[in-house]
């Protein structure tokens, strides 16, 4: 028999459904026999599968334990992942068929986007098609596949790893830049897009002074539009980590703050851009020497930690009050006087 003839046991040829036949029922499965699922003497719990998952997964483990790899087995797998989609041995022996009948991977493909489609949160179906793609070494397909389960649920986590998989795997970031680009225009708190976007440059170009500038400016330009986005925010702050260049990095901290610093006067208060500050600040403060500009710092560093803690970022006082406290006892300012907001639990 070939393939077309284990079509799904309860569908006919022209795509409707029949009445589910068991397995131990049908005739061509006499010759093997069944192993039920050893649960030990005494099961704590015991869970109470359906009578046709029993019926499917008892058979499954008979054709396991004598090895068989055939075209019935093969549907065999595809009645037990339409049980448990997420069972990992049946990916396995799926696989170990596949490649034992050398089987038309085209027609897998399909019905493993079928399963993706239907279960796109899926871990083992995922794998399944990396798996597939290893065999074929074909990824054309794969980053349209993605951008259509992304599209669906942008912060699909397997998606985005197996986005990433197929970028780093066969050399394809030319064009990644450009759909990322979409997505945060579209959605400017795209959080996954950030992170995709850093994901990116650090796998391809690099974080060189070039290119550490443009990214600053470009999240700076996304920042200008939404002030109150926390991802672009992170972004920035990773890129500004990345930098390797001490000099550049300086000179774009400077350029950042001093925006920062003109939109507070001006009465913005995004607690994002306060707590950029302060990180700066902090930093300023390992390379003071003078007491005079440390207390200076420090004061500033008090000031923008209150107004967080009253205003701006109230849920979280005890954390700025945290911050204002460990900047005076670290850098010799004291510490430990009057808490804004909710008093920090005693240890």
């Amino acid at each position: 028999m070939g393939d077309e003839d284990y079509r799904s046991s309860s569908e006919e040829p022209n795509g409707e459904m029949t009445d589910w036949v068991f397995y131990r029922d049908r005739p061509e499965w006499r010759d093997v026999t069944p192993v039920p699922q050893d649960d030990g003497a005494n099961p704590v719990v015991r869970i109470a599968y359906s009578e046709r998952f029993t019926d499917v997964y008892d058979y499954f483990r008979g054709v396991m334990r004598t090895g068989e790899k055939s075209a019935r087995v093969l549907q065999l797998t595809e009645d037990a992942l339409e049980q448990n989609p997420a069972n990992y041995t049946v990916w396995y022996y799926r696989r170990e068929v596949l490649k034992a009948l050398d089987s038309d991977l085209k027609k897998e493909m399909k019905y493993c986007r079928d399963m993706i489609e239907d279960h796109p949160k899926n871990y083992q179906v995922w794998q399944h098609r990396r798996a597939l793609i290893e065999w074929t070494q074909d990824p054309t397909a794969e980053l349209r596949f993605t951008e259509m389960i992304l599209s669906g649920d942008q912060k699909n986590y397997h998606a985005w790893q197996h986005r990433q998989w197929v970028l780093a795997t066969f050399n394809l970031w030319d064009k990644e830049l450009a759909y990322i680009d979409d997505l945060i225009e579209v959605d400017i708190r795209n959080n996954s897009a950030w992170n995709q976007r850093f994901f990116v440059i650090s796998h391809s170009e690099g974080w060189t002074p070039e290119v550490v500038d443009r990214e600053v400016n470009f999240a700076l330009d996304k920042i200008k539009k939404v002030v109150k986005n926390e991802s672009s925010w992170n972004y920035l702050k990773g890129v500004l980590n990345a930098c390797d260049n001490e000099e550049k990095k300086g000179e774009l901290k400077l350029k950042i703050r001093s925006w920062c610093e003109e939109k507070y006067s001006q009465g913005e208060e995004s607690s994002y851009m306060l707590s950029f500050i302060i990180d700066v600040l902090q930093q300023d403060l390992e390379g003071i020497k003078s007491t005079e500009e440390k207390t200076k710092v420090l004061d500033r560093i008090e000031s923008l930690c209150v107004r967080l803690a009253t205003h701006c970022d109230t849920i979280r006082a005890n954390y700025w009050n945290f911050i204002k406290d460990s900047a005076k006892l670290r850098h010799g300012g004291g510490g430990g006087g009057d808490c804004v907001g909710q008093p920090v639990a005693a240890s």
